[in-house]
């Protein structure tokens, strides 16, 4: 959604050492350098950790989205403030408590290091989970999820401004499929709204941003962290940012009688903020436990689960112009973050076992075009008969 002691082109590794309350980054966290050592009592199979993480980040993002827009609560910077203040309060507590936390001893972290690096970075994290949680009211889940396979664009991009890696017209070939699929799919959207599309664009670009800031500060060993460590820093300081965005934007409008009472309620409130921080912890036992391809892969049926369920609880209409963009961005996420040559590597396993009659190579290869069948036949012959 993880480090580098040079500047290098960007490949997406670094992108998900923190992951955030409620957005939804279009691929699961690499594992980091180095991997984190199996930890007694929860040694069970990889799916089941990747079963758990698309689980969690999917219904994060649905939970949000039906908060924000079928509830009508759109005080979006209240949700991602309550998130964050939830968030503060359970790191500090398994950091007492449990043995989940345990790396951040390994951190040389000082004052200087957190006004420095921390807060800037808290900063553009609090502006990402703004922007990113106020396209929800504007925007389908479907189609923030196609504008989202830009992200790493967006971070190739900025490590560029901020010279933390040199520009190659290679790099920015191997993303080209990325930006002509979004701009596709973007073409056929239906139901555009420009304002939802700028906070999505802001959202992006923030979290673009940020990525970066985190990546140059990560250069240093005694700074990598994991998800978990780095929320028990970064936590404190979004929600006092946030907080202040909050006092000046909503507070003045929002009613704790008729809004958060009235539409949301304090349980579902609760739950909404174990779900979001849940999904953090299980990036924790994540990673390190499968491989990168694995991983990517991940990413991108998480991305494709979240579109048919947004199609199946909302009636989203996706066009075929938008599924065929999609599906381009997708095939360029894959290209991009594993490179051609792994790509066109594994391509050859997968043919080779295949024709071995492997189980294992037809059930993928079953279960990945049964999905996409279905989103095609629901997209056009569903109830609301989504158009072309």
């Amino acid at each position: 959604m993880s480090a580098m002691a040079a500047p290098r082109e960007h490949d997406g590794a670094d992108e998900h050492l923190m992951e955030l309350p409620s957005m939804r980054n279009p691929d699961p966290p690499p594992p980091p350098l180095p991997a984190a050592p199996p930890r007694r009592g929860l040694n069970f199979h990889p799916a089941v950790y990747v079963g758990f993480w698309i689980t969690l980040s999917s219904a994060t993002i649905l939970f949000n989205k039906w908060i924000l827009s079928t509830c009508e609560f759109a005080f979006p910077i209240f949700l991602t403030t309550w998130h964050l203040v939830f968030a503060t309060a359970a790191t500090q507590l398994l950091a007492r408590t449990t043995d989940l936390l345990d790396g951040r001893h390994r951190v040389k972290m000082t004052g200087r290091i957190y006004l420095r690096a921390i807060m800037p970075i808290g900063l553009f994290f609090s502006l990402s989970l703004i922007c990113s949680n106020k396209a929800y009211i504007y925007l389908s889940v479907a189609f923030i999820q196609m504008l989202k396979a830009t992200t790493p664009v967006a971070v190739l991009v900025a490590s560029w401004a901020l010279s933390l890696s040199t520009p190659s017209l290679r790099t920015l070939g191997n993303v080209a499929l990325i930006v002509v699929g979004v701009i596709i799919a973007s073409w056929g959207e239906i139901a555009l709204d420009a304002t939802g599309v700028i906070y999505q664009v802001l959202g992006i670009c923030f979290e673009a941003t940020r990525l970066v800031m985190v990546q140059r500060l990560l250069s240093a060993n005694e700074y990598k962290m994991d998800p978990l460590v780095s929320l028990y820093y970064f936590a404190p300081v979004c929600a006092l940012i946030n907080g202040a965005f909050f006092l000046v934007l909503e507070a003045g409008q929002i009613s704790w009688v008729n809004d958060v009472m009235g539409k949301v309620g304090l349980p579902m409130l609760t739950l909404n903020a174990c779900v979001a921080f849940a999904l953090n912890v299980s990036v924790v036992f994540l990673i390190g436990r499968t491989s990168s391809l694995v991983l990517t892969l991940c990413g991108v049926l998480k991305d494709i689960l979240l579109v048919v369920l947004s199609i199946l609880i909302w009636q989203t209409e996706v066009t075929l112009l938008q599924f065929i963009g999609y599906s381009i961005a997708l095939a360029g996420l894959v290209w991009y973050k594993l490179g051609p040559e792994k790509v066109l590597e594994h391509l050859v396993l997968l043919k080779q076992a295949a024709m071995e009659g492997r189980a294992l190579g037809v059930v993928a290869v079953g279960v990945v075009t049964v999905l996409l069948v279905g989103v095609v036949w629901y997209a056009f012959s569903g109830p609301e008969g989504g158009g072309v």
